[in-house]
């Protein structure tokens, strides 16, 4: 099977991904982590894991997520700070029901929140 190849910034290097890898969620989608107290919204997608090693080495080995499966950059929100989280899909559910998210960085990638999902500023599509 051919195989696809983009950068990852956070590992520094090329990473290998299947030609086709099936998302649950896209990009504007309100996701909640399954085990954590945190919710976010999805603004980016790695379709396999494309972080550095000594991240995915740093979870606990039993909770630590497969690689092959899409990985989500969220701006995150949880009761105390808002930060940019990395996320398996294995560990995300969606969460529209529960509003929009209060990031600071929402409204620099993001218009309206409509309909439980965010939609991307039109000047940041292709």
């Amino acid at each position: 099977m051919d195989r696809a190849h983009f950068f990852s910034p956070q590992a520094g290097k090329v990473v290998e991904a299947p030609p086709v890898t099936h998302a649950r969620f896209a990009i504007g989608d309100v996701v909640r982590h399954r085990l954590f107290d945190f919710r976010g919204v999805v603004f980016d997608i790695d379709p396999v894991f494309a972080n550095s090693e000594e991240w995915y080495n740093a979870i606990p080995a039993e909770v630590r997520p497969r690689r092959d499966q899409p990985f989500y950059h969220l701006l995150a929100e949880n009761s105390d700070s808002s930060y940019v989280a990395y996320v398996s899909q294995q560990n995300l559910l969606g969460d529209a029901e529960s509003g929009p998210v209060d990031h600071p960085s929402v409204e620099e990638l993001f218009e309206d929140f409509e309909d439980g999902k965010y939609r991307l500023r039109r000047d940041l599509r292709h």
